[in-house]
């Protein structure tokens, strides 16, 4: 069985080291050629939470594929796909299988390029930061390190399995029966305080103090459970205790709940700043289609309006588009909430 994994970056690399460590075989695919040849050249090192120097890895550049990979594990950002996916294509066979670990719900547009048969998904719980060629810091707690993945429709099967089995030499791997479920309670998680941390310049302890601020995010909460509901999708907790139902309100009682909901579960991480936000600091397109605008696609298909994540997509756009400086809270002025009884 041929084994890849495409799109190196932070996790990637600390994956590549671990099944390599494990005794598994897994060719790590990247296009960064800087970082192949260092992980070729030294091996893969990771440091922070584990420590681990050296580690032989196979690493190619996209160019380099040959043959067919029975196994993918997807790991490019979104933005990259256009172009990843066309070039695995050559290198799929009837019976290969690829599981992408990426943000939002890819599995239906990878599905569109490589063929919905083929695809699995599954959601990554941990964390890590690139921190050059052939190095990345593991950022989350090794015990923290954890998978959940599963068939589109549910189904147990066979390859679901055996993908488990590769990811299960880096860390905790969970098959589960409610891939979608999961995955729209990780958009949940990433579009309310992630999405307005790029919208607004800031971190998420300035959305938390902000009254309107934290409100946007409860209105971005309620639009996307009115989205779930409205197409039969039952959200997973994805912290034990805490409910994602909890952010669905129709009056201003309900509102002030979520807002204290959204205090108390982002609490542990009020200095962080969305991914999507370093990404527009960096001068690189970030991943705003894929986790909000995601939310404002599923809103026309079922009828739900979303006002809110349309003003987050409107604002990223803007600055991406150089229509604007990098966003401030001052965008606030451009969120238009509706009066509650």
């Amino acid at each position: 069985m041929r084994a890849a994994l495409m799109g190196v970056g932070s996790l990637g690399t600390i994956m590549g080291a671990l099944v390599a460590k494990n005794g598994g075989e897994l060719t790590l695919i990247d296009a960064n050629r800087a970082h192949v040849d260092a992980l070729n050249r030294n091996g893969a090192t990771v440091i922070g939470k584990m420590e681990l120097t050296g580690i032989p890895v196979t690493a190619i550049t996209p160019d380099e594929m040959e043959g067919i990979y029975d196994i993918v594990i997807l790991l490019a950002k979104q933005t990259y796909n256009d172009v990843a996916l066309r070039q695995l294509l050559p290198h799929l066979g009837p019976d290969s299988v690829v599981c992408t670990l990426q943000n939002g719900v890819p599995e239906e547009s990878v599905g569109k390029v490589i063929g919905a048969d083929r695809v699995v998904g599954g959601i990554v719980g941990w964390g890590a930061s690139f921190r050059g060629p052939g190095v990345s810091e593991l950022t989350s707690d090794v015990s923290a390190m954890r998978y959940e993945i599963g068939e589109v429709d549910g189904s147990k099967t066979e390859r679901i399995q055996k993908v488990a089995d590769i990811l299960s030499l880096t860390g905790t791997c969970v098959v589960m029966d409610n891939l979608m479920g999961t995955r729209w309670s990780k958009v949940i998680q990433n579009a309310t305080l992630s999405g307005m941390s790029a919208a607004l310049g800031c971190t998420y302890a300035e959305i938390l103090d902000n009254e309107k601020a934290i409100s946007c995010a409860a209105h971005v909460g309620n639009e996307i459970v009115q989205i779930v509901r409205k197409r039969g999708i039952v959200l997973e907790d994805l912290v034990p205790g805490w409910s994602y139902y909890s952010l669905a309100f129709e009056d201003k009682a309900g509102l002030e709940k979520a807002n204290e909901w959204l205090r108390q579960y982002f609490k542990p991480h009020r200095p962080l700043k969305a991914s999507m936000l370093q990404d527009m600091e960096k001068g690189i397109r970030c991943e705003i289609d894929y986790i909000v605008g995601i939310c404002s696609e599923w809103g026309k298909k079922v009828g739900v309006p979303t006002p809110t994540c349309d003003t987050i997509i409107g604002i990223v756009k803007d600055f991406e588009a150089g229509r604007i400086p990098m966003p401030t809270m001052a965008c606030l002025d451009r969120f238009v909430l509706p009066e509650l009884a």
